[in-house]
């Protein structure tokens, strides 16, 4: 079942699904996995706890149990800050205490624990990536950001400014003013995903046997949710009416990363932090794409 010199293959399924995913690992030959597949929207996670835990807990369950069955010994696993909760002290460290306050968060950390124990007793390499918040797309307009359309709701604020802009929902929605931040909107650090994809491969190139890595991914530097606003205004060149609602259930004041660790240890560092520019390419994916990856439009 391998593909093509040069070309990906994709293979449909449940990883809930044990014995698929075991078929899978022994009809191909994996060097590393690349644990991404999840459910991961913080407000949906309140709402829908069980599914969240079977989604992320057990399936991961599953992928270990399957990378142990067929001898694949290294591990690049999808995490996030949520993990942290709502920490005291800015910027969040690797060492700062994992308190999370959402089923997501939750999820994701019980994941985190079940791969450092079952590797405690193998020789399998492990890096922990903890990312901070998503934006952007591919620079070569291929690829982009597309949710299911009643995960809107529920949805990235990229996604939410972008819909506005577009026309698709009448305005955007901003879910809490009255946090103790500069002005009294949500602090997050924004994460381009090219910049994520740079950190994904340096740390397969420097996994060991018998080792876990952990790393924040994140530029170190807090954007409020009205300064996004702004950015994204500026991106798409469209004046977004904002309504200010109460807050979200589950979400947190403030956060940030401290990338120390994962400059001095993988050499890595962000490139794509200028936030506009990130939701200017983000932009023109989703004007190219305007039904997801099911239809795409030529752009001048």
């Amino acid at each position: 079942m391998f593909p093509e010199h040069g070309r990906l293959q994709f293979i449909y399924a449940d990883l809930g699904d044990a014995k698929a995913v075991n078929k899978i690992f022994s009809e191909n030959a994996f060097d590393a996995v690349m644990h991404f597949a999840a459910v991961a929207y913080v407000g949906e996670s309140t709402l829908e706890p069980l599914r969240y835990y079977h989604n992320i807990t057990s399936n991961t369950l599953v992928i270990l149990e399957a990378m142990a069955a067929h001898g694949v010994k290294t591990l690049i696993y999808s995490s996030t800050c949520a993990t942290y909760g709502e920490p005291e002290k800015m910027p969040i460290t690797e060492d700062t205490p994992q308190l999370p306050i959402n089923p997501y968060g939750k999820a994701k950390k019980m994941s985190e624990d079940i791969i450092r124990d079952f590797s405690k007793n193998s020789d399998m390499a492990v890096m922990i990536l903890r990312y901070f918040n998503v934006i952007g797309s591919d620079p070569a307009g291929k690829l982009g950001e597309a949710p299911r359309p009643e995960l809107r709701e529920h949805g990235r604020i990229s996604g939410a400014c972008f819909d506005a802009a577009r026309g698709i929902i009448s305005g955007l929605k901003v879910k809490g003013t009255d946090y103790k931040t500069a002005d009294g909107t949500c602090v997050r650090d924004y994460i381009d995903v090219t910049d994520l994809v740079d950190a994904h491969v340096k740390a397969l190139e420097k996994a060991q046997p018998k080792k876990v890595g952990i790393y924040n991914v994140g530029t170190g530097k807090g954007r409020s949710v009205k300064e996004f606003v702004d950015a994204c205004q500026k991106a798409t060149g469209v004046k977004i009416k904002v309504e200010y609602l109460d807050r979200r259930p589950g979400d947190y004041a403030e956060v940030y990363s401290d990338p120390t660790k994962i400059k001095l240890e993988l050499n890595w560092t962000a490139k794509y932090t200028n936030l506009e520019e990130s939701l200017r390419m983000a932009w023109r994916w989703q004007k190219a794409h305007r039904n997801g990856y099911g239809h795409v439009l030529a752009t001048s």
